[in-house]
């Protein structure tokens, strides 16, 4: 990755301790995506936000009392993350549910696991690869130096928070439809999907004029370096332009996923990421001067391109499927 020696030994000591939370993290997918499916979004956001303020206050417990540095701030993540399962699953027990939740009902059941694996495996392939493709540009960027490579940082800890609302409506997205689809009510899908774009720009606007006009505010909130917000800032103004193109392939990768479609979510995914997004970072590091704001705009032409292959396959392609899909069940 390129790390810059003086970040190495705290980078592989976040690193080690945060691994430990992946089980966390998968049985919190787990358990958030059992409520979606039931409609229920209000729980999830419940045991997140408590996990939320546990790490902050484990973040300022860990790093400026005990002066743990990187590492504190990875067993407060870790730890914020073990508390969210357990309150999603307290939950669970004393809520009711349309089904029971008993030991005896936990086993393997060949034809639904083969259906998850058809329909998940995709989706786990191609955010694994466009993880890889954001791991290639941050090590284009590390090359840079310790200030470049602490900017982005900071910059991708804000975009973090940026890109929640296309995410959360994206997941919602993919539920919703899910349930009309199953139903046979396409007209409620794509009214679905119309509102869920809507919604999502008009946040989107708001997000970006923040982090194009003020995301030296933004970025300030995570480093008091000048150097670094002034870094941070400047890769973020490209971020301003994906925060327009998310909003909307964000929803439309829900309605696809809630179509069953994973396998187009999966191939325009990783076309965006290893065809669009790493070539261009890597071109733009090339001409000097050096641009962080250059680089950045490697992920919005990713998602540009995504936007405009999403728009046409749902146009040419999904539309056919779609009938013939109802034609097949009335006979």
């Amino acid at each position: 990755m390129k790390t810059p020696a003086e970040a190495y030994d705290a980078t592989s000591a976040y690193i080690r301790v945060c691994s430990w939370g992946l089980i966390f993290i998968g049985l919190y997918n787990l358990i958030g995506s059992l409520f979606r499916g039931l409609g229920n979004s209000r729980i999830p956001l419940i045991a997140v936000a408590i996990a939320a303020v546990i790490n902050i206050f484990g973040d300022l417990y860990m790093v400026a009392v005990l002066h743990m540095g990187a590492e504190g701030a990875a067993i407060a993540t870790v730890a914020s993350q073990m508390i969210s399962v357990i309150i999603s699953y307290v939950i669970i027990r004393h809520i009711k549910l349309p089904f029971d939740v008993k030991k005896e009902f936990i086993r393997f059941n060949g034809s639904v696991i083969k259906k998850i694996v058809n329909f998940g495996l995709p989706l786990a392939l191609a955010d694994t690869l466009v993880g890889v493709s954001f791991l290639i540009v941050t090590s284009i960027v590390n090359s840079l130096g310790v200030v470049p490579s602490a900017g982005v940082g900071v910059a991708e800890k804000v975009c973090g928070f940026i890109m929640l609302v296309p995410s959360a409506l994206g997941q919602a997205m993919a539920a919703f439809i899910a349930q009309n689809y199953g139903a046979k009510k396409l007209d409620r899908a794509h009214a679905a999907l119309r509102y869920g774009i809507e919604v999502s720009f008009v946040l989107a606007l708001i997000m970006a004029w923040l982090s194009f006009f003020h995301g030296n505010l933004l970025c300030s909130i995570f480093s008091n370096d000048p150097e670094v917000v002034s870094a941070g800032w400047e890769y973020l103004k490209a971020y301003a332009l994906d925060c327009i193109f998310t909003s909307i392939f964000f929803c439309m990768n829900g309605y696809f996923n809630g179509c069953g479609e994973t396998k187009f979510v999966m191939a325009q995914s990783i076309t965006g990421a290893f065809c669009v997004r790493v070539p261009v970072s890597y071109l733009m590091s090339k001409i000097q001067p050096v641009s962080l704001f250059r680089i950045g705009l490697a992920t919005p032409a990713s998602s540009l391109f995504q936007v405009i292959v999403c728009v046409f396959y749902l146009v040419f392609v999904s539309r056919k499927k779609e009938k013939h899909y109802m034609d097949s069940t009335v006979k």
